[in-house]
């Protein structure tokens, strides 16, 4: 196991032991080694194997106690492109309860960047919302969503904390038709760190979101950043019917 003095080491093994679960060499509901096993795998004390187990158990990736041996609970679970589907949604899709803890919902002035972004003037007010995502109560991914103001101003009439943002806007009838993702990896800054419960510095997999009306009208744009061991993406083609998919080195999204 590769040593990172910034990090404990229980972190360093949990880490380790998500890939297993992640890259499939750990199937659902294979039984895991013995903490006797994992001691001599990681060349660590027991305190450490079990704090390390700990995490697994409570990101809902491992299963069993009171006497019954560790299983893996689930792989990590892929959201697909084939659809386009808010959070909830997706959660819902395979079998895990979705969450949300609103931080901020304001209205202000838009920066130059985000006013490109919507085709407004710099200063216009546009709303911000910023919210914490779960999974099965566990910390998923963070929100920070930017929407065009006569879009924007529907929220201030919706419990944000009550579910999916994108299915009551196509509730109030807001066309939400279209959307463009670029997907990379990204350092969980500070304040990543504190909402995810993650060191600083920790990978996440960000994927940035430009939502249109079908006329092409820009509504939304999200810097939305996930977990990598809680939820994934994937893309399905054939040589019949190939995915609008291309490989860019970067996106004129500025960071929410």
């Amino acid at each position: 196991m590769s040593q990172n003095r910034n990090q404990p080491k229980h972190q360093l093994l949990a880490a380790e032991l998500r890939e297993r679960i992640s890259s499939g060499a750990w199937q659902e509901g294979e039984a895991i080694p013995s903490e006797t096993e994992l001691c001599a795998q990681a060349n660590a004390s027991r305190g450490t194997v079990r704090h390390a187990l700990a995490t697994l158990r409570a990101e809902g990736l491992i299963a069993g106690g009171q006497g019954k041996p560790p299983v893996v609970a689930h792989a990590v679970r892929s959201q697909s492109f084939s659809t386009f589907m808010s959070f909830t949604e997706w959660a819902q899709s395979v079998g895990r309860v979705p969450g949300q803890r609103t931080l901020e919902l304001a209205r202000r002035p838009a920066s130059p960047e985000a006013a490109a972004q919507f085709g407004l003037e710099t200063g216009t007010h546009i709303v911000q919302v910023l919210r914490l995502r779960l999974l099965d109560e566990t910390p998923a991914m963070i929100e920070r969503t930017s929407f065009d103001p006569q879009v924007g101003r529907l929220l201030f009439d919706f419990d944000t904390d009550s579910g999916s943002i994108f299915s009551y806007l196509r509730e109030q009838g807001v066309d939400l038709s279209r959307g463009k993702h670029v997907i990379d990896a990204v350092a969980a800054d500070d304040e990543d760190s504190r909402l995810l419960e993650v060191p600083v510095g920790t990978a996440l997999l960000r994927e940035r979101r430009i939502t249109s009306a079908s006329t092409g009208e820009v509504l939304e744009y999200s810097d939305d950043r996930y977990l990598p061991h809680l939820a994934n993406f994937t893309i399905e083609n054939t040589i019949e019917q190939r995915a609008a998919f291309s490989r860019a080195p970067s996106m004129s999204v500025p960071n929410a």
